[in-house]
C-alpha cells in the first residue's frame, strides 16, 4: 500500500479509503467486519463513513458496525483513521440537522458512542449549510478540536467558494479550518476541475473523490451485462444516456489490457491534489483487486484519449469559459 498526507496535515493515509455506506443496508456485520479486518491486512488505514448511514433516521446503522468492529480490539481502532460527518437528519425535531453548534455537538456524541471510541480522526461536514454562520460552525468546531474530540475537519459537497470562506473565516480565527474535501469526481464528472480542484490546491485540502467509478458505469458495466447481469432502471437510463462513451472507454481498458474500475482509479490518483477515492467494496476480493490501481500509469497519449472520451470543463475557471 502506497500513503500520502491528507492535505496539508502531517496524517499519513492510504492512497485508497475504504467506504462504508454499504455496511448495513447490503453487506451484512460479519461480511463487513472481514472487508474491514482485509483492509487494515491490505494496508488501507483510512476508513469513510457517516452518521446518516444505513438510512433509518437517528439509528447510524453503519457507524454502529464499526464501532462493534472497534469493540473487538487487536488494535482495531489504533490503526484506523476514522471519518465520519455530520449534517443529514437524525431525528424529527427542528435541530437535528445541519450544521448549528448545537445540532454538531448533539451529533458528535451521538457519533462517538455508536462507534465506541473517544475521538473522531476527520469530521467532516457532509453539506455547506446555508443557514449557520462560519463564526458559529467554527467555534462549534475548536471547542471539539479543544475536548480532544476531534482531531481534524473536512468538508463534503462544497463550492471553491464555500472552502474559500470556510478557510478565510477560520484563518480570522487562528484555527486550522478544513484540511481535506470530498467530491463527487470521476471521468464522467469532472466539474470539480472548474474550481474545487483550485481552490484545494490553494487552501492545502486533500481530494477525497466519492463515487469514483460514477455509480459502476466505468466498471465495465456494458461487458457485465453482455455477460448476462442485469441492471436497475436508473442504472439502464445512464447507460442508454452515456453509451458512446461507455463504449469508447470499455475499448480502450481493453486495449490496455486492465479492468476498468482499476483505470478509473488510478486516472483519480494521477492528481496530485487527490489523497485517496474512495472505494465501496462488497466483498474481498474486489476490495484486493483494487490495489491494481496503485500500479497502472498513463502515457501522455492515453490521457489525451481519455480526455476525448470525457471531455472535462475545459480546465480551471475562468480559463475554461472565457479568455
Amino acid at each position: 500500500m502506497e500513503f500520502t498526507q491528507l492535505g496539508r496535515t502531517g496524517l499519513k493515509v492510504s492512497r485508497l479509503c475504504l467506504g462504508t455506506m454499504n455496511f448495513g443496508p447490503h453487506t451484512e456485520e460479519k461480511e463487513s467486519f472481514a472487508i474491514m479486518d482485509k483492509a487494515l491486512e491490505l494496508g488501507i488505514n483510512f476508513f469513510d463513513t457517516a452518521n446518516v448511514y444505513g438510512w433509518k433516521t437517528g439509528e447510524g446503522i453503519t457507524e454502529k458496525i464499526i464501532g462493534n468492529w472497534f469493540a473487538q480490539g487487536g488494535g482495531r481502532r489504533e490503526k484506523t483513521i476514522i471519518a465520519t460527518k455530520v449534517f443529514g437528519r437524525m431525528g424529527d425535531w427542528p435541530n437535528q440537522s445541519r450544521l448549528s453548534a448545537r445540532h454538531i455537538r448533539e451529533a458528535v456524541e451521538g457519533s462517538l458512542k455508536r462507534m465506541q471510541t473517544d475521538y473522531i480522526d476527520m469530521y467532516q461536514m457532509h453539506h455547506v449549510d446555508r443557514l449557520s454562520p462560519w463564526e458559529e460552525i467554527w467555534q462549534a468546531m475548536e471547542v471539539l478540536v479543544q475536548q480532544g474530540k476531534v482531531i481534524y475537519v473536512g468538508s463534503s459537497n462544497f463550492a471553491g467558494w464555500h472552502i474559500t470562506q470556510a478557510q478565510e473565516k477560520a484563518k480570522a480565527r487562528n484555527f486550522m479550518g478544513l484540511v481535506s474535501e470530498q467530491s463527487l469526481y470521476n471521468l464522467n464528472a469532472r466539474m470539480v476541475e472548474l474550481e474545487v480542484i483550485p481552490a484545494c490546491k490553494e487552501y492545502g485540502l486533500g481530494l477525497i473523490p466519492w463515487s469514483p467509478l460514477a455509480g459502476g458505469l466505468l466498471g465495465g458495466v456494458l461487458a457485465k451485462i453482455e455477460k448476462g447481469r442485469r441492471a436497475s432502471e436508473n442504472v439502464q437510463k445512464d447507460i442508454d444516456k452515456n453509451r458512446p462513451k461507455l463504449e469508447a472507454w470499455e475499448q480502450f481498458c481493453k486495449e490496455m489490457g486492465e479492468n476498468p474500475a482499476d483505470v478509473a482509479l488510478a486516472w483519480l490518483l494521477k492528481n496530485p491534489v487527490v489523497t485517496a477515492p474512495i472505494i465501496g467494496p462488497r466483498t474481498d476480493e474486489q476490495l484486493t483487486g483494487a490495489l491494481r490501481a496503485l500500479e497502472i500509469k498513463f502515457s501522455e497519449d492515453a490521457l489525451k484519449k481519455l480526455d476525448e472520451i470525457f471531455p472535462g470543463p475545459g480546465g480551471e475557471a475562468p480559463e475554461a469559459y472565457a479568455w
